[in-house]
């Protein structure tokens, strides 16, 4: 089943909010085996609610509609429906006697406003939605399923999970599909791809291989389609047991896993303790660490050093140092590491030293130039990055690559 989706609102346009609607509808029909063929974002006008509905009707098997069946006047996309179907209005007593008893509860009254949402189109199967207002509508006609849910996410996938999805995979014929994630750091995707060229070059027709970069990180994703559900899963972890030797040193994980759960992970199961000794990252590294639940198990707390006084202070790191070599230094964030390690008493200690930009750089150090360390008493390690401009982007790349560094020392690969 090939799959549309269309998200209705200026909000979006003018980047007011994130369309999160699309991504996460496109995640769950890929898992029942829908293929998505278009995603759009558009006004709240009429002629454009219409003119896409033209459009996609004629390619798809099914357009899902998000936004603008509210009680608002600007809440137009029942009207637009019913002018793309060339329908009347009916008055759905039962969703009106559901949003009083809805607003009952809350010990609110309704409004004429309400009442008038109640008028759906008469061609509409109404779908219920348990936990908001607005009904979702399900059109079925000339072969193509057309359905429109609100734009509040928890009540769209209320309305997927419970209403539209069970009715589309009866409704559809659904072929087995299924994914395989592997999570790489260290290495861009054109370098993993030369590496894995002969392995990709005879990939099965029915297996897509796809490279996803990100921070410092490629995620690989092979994807298949089949005839039978677990013979298709099989090939894909034989593939995946295929490539993996390849690229072993890129690999720190699989499908969802992020760097900081793993090596959390990996902390945790060897007992080891971490500090964190942090100057242009400002902590960041810290937060990714803390992101994941359980992480006082290995985390014992961080440093930010963001002056040299504190660096001096609190982590040891001798005046001479900082004189002779700058703060932005391999001799610095070397001091750095082994400085908060002692401090905190913990097994290991990571560092970070740079000028993440937009500003503060020099010829010998321009902006992007960043120092990191790991140590753990027995071996201290330290890199150079050199990166660009974007202060941001620059705090994340650095903090994945120091998260990585920390999984290699306590894997011994470093």
């Amino acid at each position: 089943m090939n799959v549309h989706i269309i998200t209705i609102g200026d909000e979006i346009l003018i980047g007011q909010i994130t369309d999160t609607n699309s991504v996460w509808m496109a995640q769950q029909l890929n898992l029942h085996g829908a293929r998505i063929q278009g995603m759009s974002s558009i006004s709240d006008g009429m002629e454009d609610i219409v003119g896409t509905l033209e459009r996609a009707t004629k390619q798809a098997d099914i357009v899902l509609l998000t936004g603008g069946l509210g009680p608002t006047k600007d809440d137009i996309t029942k009207k637009a429906i019913a002018k793309f179907y060339e329908t009347g209005f009916v008055f759905s007593q039962e969703t009106y006697d559901r949003i009083l008893h809805f607003f009952e509860r809350l010990g609110r009254t309704t409004t004429e406003a309400h009442r008038e949402q109640c008028f759906m189109p008469q061609n509409a199967n109404l779908l219920t939605n348990k936990v908001g207002t607005a009904p979702g509508m399900w059109f079925d006609e000339n072969g193509t399923v057309v359905v429109s849910m609100p734009g509040v996410p928890y009540e769209m996938k209320y309305l997927m999970e419970h209403e539209v999805l069970p009715r589309l995979v009866e409704r559809f014929p659904v072929q087995p599909i299924a994914h395989r994630t592997i999570q790489t750091i260290g290495e861009g995707e054109s370098r993993i791809a030369k590496r894995i060229a002969t392995f990709e070059n005879n990939l099965p027709e029915n297996i897509k291989l796809a490279y996803l970069p990100s921070l410092g990180k490629v995620r690989l994703r092979l994807s298949g389609m089949g005839t039978n559900q677990e013979a298709l899963e099989q090939q894909l972890d034989d593939l995946v047991a295929e490539v993996v030797p390849q690229i072993s040193e890129l690999v720190f994980g699989y499908e969802r896993d992020n760097i900081e759960g793993v090596v959390g992970q990996l902390l945790k199961e060897r007992g080891l303790t971490l500090a964190t000794a942090e100057s242009c990252t400002g902590g960041f590294v810290a937060h990714k660490i803390t992101s994941i639940s359980g992480s006082s198990a290995y985390f014992k707390g961080s440093i930010v050093a963001y002056d040299n006084s504190v660096k001096e202070g609190l982590l040891g790191v001798q005046a001479a140092t900082l004189a002779e070599y700058g703060a932005v230094s391999e001799a610095c964030v070397r001091e750095m590491a082994i400085g908060v390690r002692k401090q905190l008493k913990t097994d290991i200690g990571l560092s970070i030293s740079g000028i993440a930009g937009p500003t503060g750089g020099t010829p010998d150090k321009p902006v992007g130039t960043i120092w990191i360390a790991v140590s753990n008493g027995e071996q201290t390690v330290t890199r150079k990055l050199q990166l660009g401009k974007k202060r941001l982007l620059n705090i994340e790349y650095t903090s994945n690559q120091v998260l990585n560094m920390v999984r290699q020392l306590v894997l011994g690969v470093v």
